[in-house]
């Protein structure tokens, strides 16, 4: 699954290495071997600022674990905070689905059928998995938090296995274990310093979440093909939204809205700096990387998260920490970039 998208990702530069050897010697094309430094410069620049922004969009994405704690502590609750990070945040992607449908010929813009699909699947990639992270981030920490929400491509892997009858061979069995072992390490650590009750919670939560995400991943393959990545993305926000509003119709007080100025700037920080640029940012680099190595670089994710969350929100750590947080890198590694 990861090596078709990462061949699609690269072949983007327009040029093989074949083809790019054959137009240097070509007398119809007019180039000669003098244009290889120039080409080799290019694609060099391309891959450095393509993994320029893959750890920039990683670095934002480690940050949003750390926001939510902080607007926890200043007094909201999981449903508000969620709210104004999807309505805060909609208005961009309902823009960038505009500036892309509109040059479209009637011919290639996306069936009716497959705009709708996309806008049901945003319930299991943005609302439902949303929803369950945050509030598993009510009882454990972001450290622990972050390392579990990474195991989800253990999850599609499995997923696959169940709906698509993919071959679940020893690579992704002992992916697996790595994995959960490395959350199994974190808990029991975060269970002798907390309460039992809320990390079982917590974790429970968060894997719920992971596994939502993997459905939406897993079941939006074939949709993206036929729409195009961005613009099933912005559809997906957009039918997520629709979902977290009425949810929060049902469940919440309009007096809910009545936030002190800290709740809204984190609010605001999240649904910019920690949901909006970061999406963009890995688009791009998948572009430029392609999607193996931007998983890669990905992968430091959790580790940023553990650093900021020790430095700026001071929770403990210790070897057991490090134990999981490696486990479960290096397990995942091993189904994501086979």
């Amino acid at each position: 699954m990861t090596n078709t998208v990462a061949q699609a990702g690269t072949s983007t530069d327009g040029v093989s290495p074949d083809s790019a050897s054959t137009d240097s010697t070509s007398p119809e094309s007019g180039a000669t071997f003098a244009d290889q430094p120039q080409r080799q410069g290019i694609a060099t620049a391309r891959v450095a600022s393509g993994v320029f922004l893959a750890i920039g969009g990683t670095f934002l994405f480690a940050l949003k674990s750390i926001l939510i704690k902080f607007a926890f502590a200043a007094g909201c609750n999981t449903m508000t905070l969620l709210a104004l990070r999807m309505v805060l945040s909609c208005p961009f992607y309902v823009a960038m689905y505009l500036y892309l449908y509109r040059p479209r010929t009637e011919r290639a813009r996306p069936p009716l059928r497959a705009s709708l699909y996309a806008l049901i699947l945003g319930f299991f990639g943005y609302y439902l998995a949303s929803y369950l992270d945050m509030a598993g981030l009510e009882h454990i920490s972001a450290q622990l938090e972050r390392i579990t929400l990474f195991t989800y491509p253990t999850i599609i892997a499995v997923l696959a296995w169940m709906f698509l009858r993919e071959t679940l061979n020893a690579r992704i069995i002992a992916s697996l274990a790595l994995s959960y072992l490395g959350i199994a390490v974190m808990a029991f650590q975060e269970r002798s310093t907390t309460a039992t009750g809320q990390v079982t919670v917590g974790v429970l939560l968060v894997l719920g979440s992971a596994v939502s995400y993997s459905l939406y991943v897993l079941f939006a393959k074939p949709l993206m093909q036929r729409i195009g990545s961005r613009e099933f993305t912005s559809l997906a926000m957009i039918g997520s939204t629709v979902f977290v509003v009425v949810h929060f119709l049902t469940t919440q007080t309009w007096s809910s809205l009545t936030l002190s100025p800290v709740i809204l700037l984190y609010a605001l920080l999240l649904a910019f700096v920690c949901t909006v640029i970061p999406s963009f940012l890995i688009n791009e680099a998948i572009v430029r990387l392609g999607a193996t190595r931007t998983t890669i670089i990905g992968s430091v994710g959790p580790v940023l998260t553990s650093i900021l969350a020790v430095v700026i929100l001071q929770e403990p750590t210790s070897i057991y920490h490090l134990i999981g947080v490696v486990c479960v890198i290096v397990g995942v590694s091993l189904v994501a970039t086979k």
